[in-house]
């Protein structure tokens, strides 16, 4: 890798921060009650599923930036 890269990197990674805020902020996207899965309907699993989505994404840009 070139410095050039090395620099961009951390900046294009941080970008993954972005993914859940704009899901989660999209409601119409997840305002419905179909499908459920065990009972929840879309509207809470949805918003539970991003929790450890979010884990992740925090994760990976703490990694790559570290």
């Amino acid at each position: 890798m070139t410095t050039n890269d090395q620099e961009r990197q951390p900046g294009l990674v941080r970008w993954l921060l972005l993914l859940p805020f704009i899901a989660l902020l999209w409601l119409p996207f997840y305002n419905g009650t179909e499908p459920s899965i065990l009972g929840f309907p879309f509207f809470y699993w949805y918003q539970f599923l991003w929790v450890p989505v979010t884990s992740l994404i925090l994760y990976i840009v703490y990694r790559s930036i570290k």
